[in-house]
């Protein structure tokens, strides 16, 4: 299978939600998406990943703010606070969910 962040943002853009996902595989989920003014994100459930694809900002992390920019990845612990802030208006990631309820262990 092969998805490429053009198609990817294509489909996103054909829907009213933020994020779109695009392909399971056991415990692996891959999305993509793109926050609109202001990152609503809540804590999940599992360990995450992003890969930024496009823009700039700020990544918050468990308190840690750093900035980011396209090819950037970003590890999320499941159940840590984060978020993106003050991100372009082109700002896009890939999102991979994995692993059991809770996170893998370290």
């Amino acid at each position: 299978m092969k998805i490429n962040p053009k198609e990817a943002l294509k489909k996103l853009a054909a829907q009213e939600s933020p994020f779109i996902t695009l392909f399971e595989h056991g415990t692996l989920s891959v999305e993509m998406y793109k926050p609109d003014k202001v990152d609503l994100q809540q804590p999940h459930t599992r360990d995450e990943v992003y890969i930024v694809v496009s823009g700039s900002g700020e990544f918050l992390n468990d308190g840690v703010r750093t900035a980011v920019a396209p090819g950037d990845f970003l590890f999320v612990p499941a159940g840590v606070v984060h978020r993106f802030e003050d991100f372009t208006d082109d700002f896009a990631t890939w999102v991979l969910f994995y692993g059991p309820e809770g996170g893998e262990n370290p």
